[in-house]
């Protein structure tokens, strides 16, 4: 299984659920996550997507934090 599965998954759940999921990109900032989650009633979430056994870089935990 891999990322790009795994995150048209998540888009799929969260579409679902009536929320969006909406792709991050940040020129110049890495290490942001790949997904900001938008739900109803104000609720949101932030989503790094990793393949089975694979772990974030020291810069995503970072920027995480």
């Amino acid at each position: 299984m891999n990322e790009k599965y795994i995150e048209k998954l998540l888009v799929k759940h969260v579409k679902a659920a009536g929320g969006v999921a909406l792709k991050l990109c940040c020129p110049g900032f890495d290490g942001m996550p790949d997904r900001l989650l938008l739900f109803p009633l104000g609720r949101i979430g932030f989503v790094e997507v990793k393949a089975p056994g694979m772990k974030p870089r020291p810069l995503q935990t970072a920027r995480h934090g």
